[in-house]
């Protein structure tokens, strides 16, 4: 695990990121977004992006996406989109993504989202199974340069048997679904140490509450906040990531506050 204690915190923090206005329809937002990822992360003050397909958008190829993220530090791109970007269950970009890191040096990992699911007729968990990753993980060391494998894992999944595909995962991220279980996040967070014991870990952060699609309350955006900072500082996680981009033009209060706390480190 990197060692984070020793480096400037705001350099770990990612900002998750769709395509402008991905999500203006279904979450109950205050009004339209049209912020791009790039205008996003230089906005909040983000070196690092992760850059995730939803509802099958973008499509390959992603050159004119990646070409504006140029001036980030670090970018993940997604190679299992959201839940809803269907082609993902049927094939991944994974070939798409390491073309684009053979010519954007700082394309870094590759991430899978809405990875895990609760056991369907077959028992399956997962939209890949664990010999896809190895073999996801394979490709991504055998390329342009070596890339982490990235993997999303909410809290109210901890109990399905996901512990070989994390195994097969470099890089594991925790999500808390709905905010007022936040409440609940120093345990949480230990179970996720137990099931993904020897992976790397970061936690995530939502900036909206998606569960209830309401605002974020910011007692609780700020105790997961201050959680990840001390967590930082240890070396139990070596990132974190804010959701989403398409939330920081809104002027919302988490966001605003958000932007405030890494003003403060700059």
């Amino acid at each position: 695990m990197s060692n984070s204690r020793g480096e400037d915190i705001g350099n770990r923090f990612w900002l998750w990121s769709h395509e402008e206005g991905a999500q203006n329809a279904g979450w109950g937002l205050p009004r339209p977004t049209r912020i791009t990822p790039t205008e996003a992360a230089h906005y909040m003050g983000i070196p690092n992006v992760i850059m995730v397909v939803y509802g099958g958008k973008p499509q390959p190829p992603f050159d004119q996406h990646a070409l504006a993220m140029s001036s980030l530090k670090r970018v993940v791109w997604s190679i299992v989109g959201d839940s809803s970007s269907k082609r993902n269950d049927e094939a991944t970009d994974l070939g798409e993504v390491l073309r684009l890191a053979a010519r954007f040096p700082n394309i870094a990992g590759a991430m899978m989202d809405d990875f895990f699911h609760e056991p369907d007729a077959e028992g399956r968990v997962a939209r890949w199974s664990v010999a896809d990753l190895a073999g996801f993980r394979e490709r991504l060391r055998a390329g342009p340069r070596p890339l982490d494998l990235w993997v999303v894992l909410y809290a109210h999944q901890l109990n399905l048997p996901v512990g070989d595909h994390l195994r097969q995962c470099d890089i594991a991220t925790l999500w808390t679904w709905k905010a007022a279980d936040l409440a609940n996040l120093e345990a949480s967070f230990t179970h996720f140490e137990a099931v993904s014991f020897g992976v790397r870990k970061v936690l995530g952060c939502y900036m909206w509450d998606y569960g209830t699609r309401q605002p974020m309350p910011l007692d609780l955006f700020q105790h997961q906040y201050r959680l990840g900072v001390q967590w930082l500082r240890q070396g139990r996680i070596e990132g974190m990531i804010f959701l989403a981009s398409c939330l920081c033009d809104l002027e919302l209060e988490s966001v605003e506050w958000l932007r405030g706390e890494i003003a403060k480190r700059s």
